[in-house]
């Protein structure tokens, strides 16, 4: 059966019921991983339960501003995204990649086993499924294969949560991204609270989807129950206020590779590294290694890196990207324009991680909109 046949299966899953969906998730022997309260925010952790989720809670974001707030429901999936994807468990932030033992003068090279875990993913929000698309491009195939990589996201269930609010700083549907799931999902959500009717539309898209769907208590569709989740995803369209123009994109960074706002962008930037930190779709690392004190044993590890630091372009003559202004240009530069000839893809997905949560609110959709302004001479 093709996707999209799987995809014409549409179910309803009542609210009262959904502890039964947590449960046939962790028997089949995931490790389930979804969007829990933290502190001060909202990201993704170990769900056990389904009071694990951030029940009745949103978030408020807009240019350097997170903030949690009560909602007036009990809505399971009501708030944005939060500062991290799904990224830091198909992509670690460190792991070890290989060992050397030493014993009897003999050098022991000794892989790293693969990884034992499968993961499933609950609460995916479209742009960040996307994201996983772009990193499988990367990490699935070419110079580049990851072995782990590509282990973890074979094995894993993804549960896609499809939006109905946007946050001040979300621009997916100018990058194509969402706020609606299509397709690459397994199983995808969509929340409906209307009075007293609390329930998710499950949208089936693949085999090992519909084995986790046939363990639920499931009932059918009416056209009153797709208007009421059709409306929800309208709503997020209707609250997203950011835009990008994508039109010869690429164009636009390499006509003005000294366009004065470069300069304007340094002054502000603070290169602290959060819009890299917090982007679904950064994949630089680089490599450590490390030797026990006894001299019989050492490690190579991978480190995420970032295109901020002046170490990341070191070359035995200094660094490359001496400036704040070629830093961020670089990175705003790849992931928009040169990322495309690279991988047939843009970099960003628009989730708007980088404009929340950077500390001083450089919103990448106004530093593209004044690039495509003609500078005073």
């Amino acid at each position: 059966m093709t996707a999209s046949q799987f995809l014409e299966k549409k179910k309803i899953l009542q609210r009262a019921d959904f502890s039964q969906l947590i449960e046939a998730i962790r028997t089949k022997g995931y490790t389930l991983i979804g969007p829990v309260l933290t502190e001060t925010a909202i990201s993704f952790g170990e769900i056990h339960e389904e009071t694990d989720l951030p029940i009745g809670w949103m978030d408020i974001q807009e240019p350097a501003k997170f903030q949690l707030k009560r909602r007036e429901d009990e809505a399971l999936f009501g708030y944005n995204v939060g500062f991290q994807s799904i990224k830091k468990y198909l992509f670690p932030p460190r792991q070890r990649l290989f060992s050397v033992e030493k014993k009897q003068g003999a050098l022991f090279f000794i892989p790293e086993e693969t990884p034992k875990e499968k993961y499933a993913f609950l609460g995916v929000r479209s742009c960040d499924l996307h994201a996983v698309f772009v990193q499988d491009k990367i990490f699935c195939k070419g110079s580049s294969y990851d072995p782990l990589y590509a282990k973890r996201r074979q094995e894993a269930l993804i549960i896609v949560v499809q939006c109905g609010q946007a946050s001040g700083c979300c621009f997916c549907r100018s990058m194509g991204t969402g706020p609606k799931a299509q397709e690459g999902f397994d199983l995808a959500l969509t929340e409906c609270i209307d009075r007293e009717n609390h329930f998710f539309l499950v949208e089936i898209g693949s085999q090992r989807g519909e084995e986790i769907a046939t363990l639920l208590p499931l009932r059918e569709v009416t056209e009153e129950d797709l208007r009421l989740a059709q409306s929800h995803i309208q709503n997020a369209l209707n609250q997203m206020r950011k835009k990008v123009n994508t039109e010869s994109i690429k164009d636009l960074f390499y006509n003005n590779w000294e366009h004065p706002r470069w300069d304007d962008v340094a002054e502000r930037c603070i290169g602290c590294s959060t819009c890299t930190m917090v982007c679904p779709t950064c994949f630089c690392w680089t490599v450590e290694d490390s030797s026990f004190v006894e001299g019989l044993k050492a490690e190579r590890w991978r480190r995420w890196d970032f295109c901020y630091t002046m170490e990341f372009s070191h070359l035995p003559t200094g660094s490359v990207r001496s400036t704040l202004k070629s830093r961020y240009r670089q990175w705003l530069s790849h992931k928009f324009g040169s990322w495309i000839d690279q991988f047939g893809t843009s970099g960003c997905v628009g989730c708007g991680r980088c404009i929340t949560w950077c500390p001083v609110g450089i919103d990448v959709t106004e530093e593209l909109a004044a690039l495509r302004e003609k500078p005073d001479l």
